[in-house]
């Protein structure tokens, strides 16, 4: 049923959920999971040699330790799983990767970091959910 099982991650508690159910997914159906980290540069723009570029280089870091720990997870599991780190507004990455590996589903937290209500859908997932065309389940 599922080849390809893209899993975005922000590190988040619901993020986090996500990741498990994916893993759980792909273990099951011997799928590759796509684990898929975006530095958000709506927030800091793409800057050279500024305190910004300080903080989207610690923000690279970060998501490619979560990135590598769900390698890893996956690894445990015998669940193939690659891993990319990329920079951009985070829902047009996420459509644009799952497009280009031709994610079969999409499996991500309901909300992220940047949320703050609780029980209501973040942005992110909502434009995801809205404009993949493909299947989406929000954890």
């Amino acid at each position: 049923m599922y080849d390809t099982i893209l899993v975005p991650t922000d590190g988040s508690d619901p993020a986090n959920r996500a990741v498990e159910h994916g893993l759980e997914l792909a273990e099951r159906f011997g799928a590759t999971l796509y684990a898929l980290y975006v530095v958000d540069t709506r927030r800091y723009g793409e800057p050279a040699l500024s305190s910004a570029e300080i903080v989207l280089q610690e923000l690279e870091e970060d998501g490619t330790a979560l990135v590598s720990k769900i390698a890893e997870r996956g690894d445990n599991r015998g669940v193939a799983v690659e891993t990319r780190v990329c920079h951009g507004a985070p829902h047009e990455e996420i459509i644009t990767y799952a497009d280009d590996i031709d994610a079969d589903l999409i499996v991500l937290g309901y909300q992220g970091h940047s949320h703050s209500i609780e029980g209501h859908m973040g942005s992110v997932a909502d434009r995801v959910t809205q404009r993949a065309g493909r299947p989406v389940l929000t954890a």
